[in-house]
């Protein structure tokens, strides 16, 4: 700003009109617009949001009284998108200084700013990626970030429990977490379900990773007849919607199911393999019934990843003297994990939120050794039933963050040290 003229300068104070006075008057009544309509925007209720973010409301609401006091969540989703709106008038801001200074270049070297027309169609030109990602951007704001930043930031509050709207709800800072990892219930349910949660999604990962390249090295074995067959078998069981196989293992394995069927007719007597005791039974189940819906697409990965392999190199390693399981283990394994790195990381964060395998096997059974859960549940589990079923926001909120960080830091240390980070280029 101290090395620009006049004109410029003008942009700087009220964005636009550097830009009018240049002569260019539509673009220059554009920011002005913009730069009006938030100004009106701030000072009949962007003021009030912001602030509202902070405070949480003043007036506790009282039915009885018909007093209509501050819904605190309300006020901290329009803090939250006030916020938002202030950040989007600043990337326009600074659009408006980056064109004023070109602007003046242009005029100090002789040359006449283009009309608006050219100037809209030599930025769609350059920055085409801007105009076509602009809507996509905006609805991604709208609909994932604000929610995540709601979120985040419930995770700071006493929101839940008798603390509801109309109640008001205030700020606690890290009082959430502190319970989480204080409290002798909940800090105990904790580390039993997160522990439990980390063998979950170790193997769970391996079982249908494993599985599903067995199935697609079995499938290429020139030996192998009606492979079509073979191969369409597992897509129809993936085909099927998960709830609906889910909600089929879970009758097939009940009391009254066909596997106890056949228990008792053979003259022994009922298992209860989802029953409330049924401890590991129920997990091993968990993991079978995980593997029948994710195995065949793992397989078709593995699939299509071994139609890629040269099979130039298993000859050479045959005159070399390697078995099969040296071929496995040097050739083909090396291959199928590099490529599908970020994948297996894909599968194991899934895994480790797989919210739908124990829900519906075995939801809504809570242990007394549990803080509002069984020894099955996972932590997205735990989480559902702390905040839908038993009003637990903050709390809920914070297992949420505390989930994020976990598998963000697995996910990102693992793909940082794999060779398909480090080694880019090998298998080209």
């Amino acid at each position: 700003m101290k090395h620009s003229n006049l004109k410029t300068k003008c942009s700087y104070v009220v964005m636009g009109l550097g830009q009018f006075l240049y002569g260019q008057r539509i673009k220059g009544i554009l920011y002005m617009g913009i730069l009006a309509i938030y100004l009106i925007y701030l000072f009949t209720q962007g003021i009030s949001d912001m602030t509202g973010l902070f405070t949480l409301g003043t007036t506790e609401g009282d039915p009885w009284l018909g007093t209509k006091g501050d819904d605190s969540i309300i006020m901290m989703l329009k803090g939250i998108l006030s916020f938002m709106i202030l950040g989007a008038v600043i990337i326009f801001y600074l659009c408006n200084i980056r064109d004023i200074k070109n602007i003046q270049k242009l005029a100090e070297s002789g040359r006449r700013a283009p009309g608006f027309l050219k100037s809209v169609e030599s930025f769609v030109d350059k920055k085409f990626y801007v105009v076509a990602l602009f809507a996509p951007v905006v609805g991604v704001l709208i609909f994932n970030v604000l929610p995540i930043v709601f979120m985040i930031l419930i995770a700071f509050t006493n929101y839940g429990g008798n603390i509801v709207p109309p109640k008001l709800i205030d700020w606690v800072g890290f009082d959430n977490f502190k319970q989480i990892f204080a409290m002798s219930g909940i800090k105990e349910t904790f580390f039993r379900i997160l522990s439990w949660n980390i063998v979950w999604a170790v193997c769970a990962t391996v079982i249908n990773y494993f599985c599903g390249l067995f199935l697609a090295l079995l499938l290429n074995k020139r030996c192998v007849k009606g492979k079509t067959f073979w191969r369409a078998f597992p897509i129809i069981a993936y085909a099927v919607p998960g709830f609906i196989t889910l909600l089929g293992f879970k009758f097939m394995f009940s009391y009254g199911g066909p596997i106890n069927y056949y228990i008792k007719a053979l003259g022994g007597s009922s298992i209860g393999f989802l029953d409330i005791d049924a401890g590991n039974k129920a997990r091993l189940i968990g993991l079978l019934v995980n593997a029948w819906i994710s195995v065949p697409t793992s397989m078709l990965l593995a699939t299509g990843i071994l139609s890629n392999m040269n099979n130039e190199l298993y000859e050479a390693a045959s005159l070399d003297g390697a078995g099969r399981w040296k071929q496995f283990t040097k050739l083909t394994l090396p291959f199928v994990v590099f490529s599908t790195t970020p994948t297996l990381i894909t599968g194991f964060v899934g895994n480790f939120n797989n919210f739908g395998v124990f829900y519906f096997l075995r939801g809504g059974l809570y242990l007394d050794d549990y803080f509002l859960a069984s020894d099955t549940d996972l932590l997205i589990n735990w989480l559902y039933n702390l905040s839908i079923d038993n009003n637990y926001y903050g709390i809920g909120a914070a297992v949420s963050l505390i989930i994020f960080v976990i598998t963000s830091v697995i996910s990102l240390s693992t793909y940082v040290n794999s060779s398909a980070f480090k080694k880019e280029d090998t298998f080209r």
